[in-house]
Parts: structure tokens; C-alpha cells; sequence
């Protein structure tokens, strides 16, 4: 698509959102799969009915513009965020690790749907602008819960790899066992 205007733009943002969305609602059960924390892993269920509706506001804006969904491949976004479930990690490091990758797409999507909120404003397109604004809030109130579950779970991963190495470094000393003096 050959963009002359600021509505082809807009209309380009919304299908790179619209596969973002797209590709999340089927990382987000994998997601939840991987966590070890109950709490983590309650988010990212919760987030997926979330997510759903996202991407019906976004239908709902594509069919009052005649235009199709379809088109635009959000290239990277949840391809990096799903990599780290194949990692070999501890548990609690691996949700700290999730809650990172979580929260890079959560801001992808922040300044994505602030800057289609903002073209539809100047479009004039108030009713899709209030549509993406509701997203763009429960974009950022996703956000606030991931960086609070990490407060907690960071501290876990981060007393888990302490004990890990301590760990590591008895079972990797020499043997300094003295013979009994005669």
C-alpha cells in the first residue's frame, strides 16, 4: 500500500495493532503455560480476554472505514517475547524473563495505539479515537501490573540465581579432605 496521506498511515498503524493483536492472542496461552507464578500466570489469562476485545474494537474501526484488517505484518513484536519459553532457566528467572519480554510489547503497543489515537483525532474521528483511547488504557493498566508482579518476582529470581551459584561453586571445589594425622 502506496501511503499519500495521513489516513493511509492511519490505516497502515491500525493493521500493524490489529497483527500485533493477532499474534499475542496466540502467545499469550504459551505465556501463561510457561509462568511459574499463580499470579503471573493469571495475568497473562486475564490479558488474553483482554486482548480479544482489542482486537474487536479494531474490527469495529476497520469496518466504519471499509477497510480490511488484513495487511500489515507487526514484524518481531511477540516472535522475540515468546523466544525466551524455550529457554532453559530457572523458574523464577524465567518469569522475570517473561515479565521483561511482556512488558517490551506492552510498550509497543502504548505507543502504538497513542499514535492511532491521535491520527484519528485529527482525522475527526472521534468515536475511534474514544475505542483506541479505551485500549490505550488498559494497555497501561497491564503494564502497572506486570512492573508490580515483578517487583516480587524479580526479588525471587534474584535470590534463586544467588542460590543457584552458591550451589554451583560447592559441587565445582577440588576435594580438600586432609589425611588423618597419624
Amino acid at each position: 500500500m502506496k501511503i499519500n496521506s495521513l489516513q493511509d498511515l492511519y490505516v497502515e498503524q491500525l493493521r500493524d495493532l490489529y497483527d500485533a493483536e493477532s499474534q499475542l492472542i496466540k502467545a499469550l496461552p504459551k505465556m501463561a503455560e510457561a509462568a511459574n507464578s499463580d499470579d503471573l500466570r493469571q495475568g497473562f489469562e486475564d490479558h488474553l480476554d483482554q486482548t480479544r476485545g482489542h482486537v474487536q474494537r479494531l474490527e469495529t474501526i476497520f469496518a466504519k472505514l471499509s477497510e480490511k484488517p488484513r495487511g500489515e505484518k507487526c514484524k518481531g513484536m511477540v516472535k522475540e517475547g515468546t523466544e525466551v519459553l524455550d529457554e532453559d532457566m530457572d523458574e523464577n528467572v524465567k518469569d522475570a524473563a517473561i515479565i521483561a519480554t511482556a512488558q517490551r510489547v506492552e510498550h509497543y503497543e502504548i505507543a502504538g495505539y497513542g499514535t492511532v489515537r491521535t491520527f484519528a483525532n485529527l482525522l475527526g474521528d472521534r468515536e475511534a479515537a474514544a475505542l483506541l483511547e479505551q485500549t490505550l488504557e488498559e494497555e497501561e493498566e497491564t503494564d502497572q501490573q506486570l512492573t508490580e508482579l515483578a517487583e516480587d518476582i524479580n526479588i525471587e529470581a534474584e535470590q534463586g540465581s544467588e542460590e543457584t551459584e552458591v550451589e554451583e561453586r560447592v559441587q565445582s571445589r577440588p576435594s580438600s579432605r586432609k589425611k588423618p594425622a597419624a
